[in-house]
Formats: structure tokens, C-alpha cells, sequence
């Protein structure tokens, strides 16, 4: 199986177990997760851009391939990627560059598997 694949099964199967425990608060927090990255006063691709941002200054590698695959799917171009990673690079700092590197490693696998 390859990564994306793998990403996506566990992700999918362990979002699943979070909510099948019946707990309101996970179920209240995944649903505003999911309602905030609607089209708004933002369109959707913004607000994805925003949030791979975040998670590169965050340094989390498990969003960053989510919003990285969001906003492939939402049609971001290679040239629009690295302008999101500049200014996640930027305001983060030197420690983000890892996460750069997995970040378009995988956005890669995307372009790859289409």
C-alpha cells in the first residue's frame, strides 16, 4: 500500500474509532473542524492554504498532509505551494524546513498518482 494510501486508511479508521466512542465533545470538535473549512467569507481553498500553513508552524506532519491533499484537491498549484510554504518558512522559522521537505515529498505522490 502505498503512503497516501496508508495515510488516508488510518486516518480514516482511527477518526472513526474517536467517534464511535460516543463522546461530545470529539463529535462537537470534529464538526467544527469539518464546518470551518466551508466556503464562508474565505473560499474553501483559502482556508486550506491558512491551515497548512499553521500546521507546518505547528509542525504537525499528520495536518500537513491533510491540508496539503485539500488543497491539491482544491486545484492549488506547485507554484501557489511554494508561496503557502514560504510563508509558513517564514514565520516559523528554520525548524519548519523539515516538514517543508515531507510536506513536498508528498504533494509530489499526489501529482504522481493522478
Amino acid at each position: 500500500m502505498n503512503s497516501i494510501a496508508q495515510f488516508r486508511t488510518y486516518r480514516a479508521k482511527m477518526n472513526r474509532v474517536i467517534l464511535d466512542s460516543d463522546n461530545l465533545f470529539f463529535k462537537r470538535f470534529f464538526n467544527l473542524d469539518t464546518r470551518t473549512y466551508e466556503d464562508g467569507a474565505l473560499p474553501k481553498q483559502t482556508k486550506e492554504m491558512l491551515g497548512l500553513v499553521s500546521s507546518l508552524v505547528l509542525r504537525c506532519d499528520d495536518c500537513v498532509k491533510y491540508h496539503i491533499e485539500k488543497c491539491y484537491e482544491l486545484e492549488v498549484t506547485r507554484e501557489q505551494l511554494f508561496e503557502i510554504l514560504s510563508v509558513a518558512n517564514l514565520v516559523g522559522g528554520s525548524i519548519v524546513i523539515p516538514h517543508t521537505r515531507r510536506a513536498v515529498e508528498y504533494w509530489d505522490l499526489l501529482e504522481t498518482q493522478d
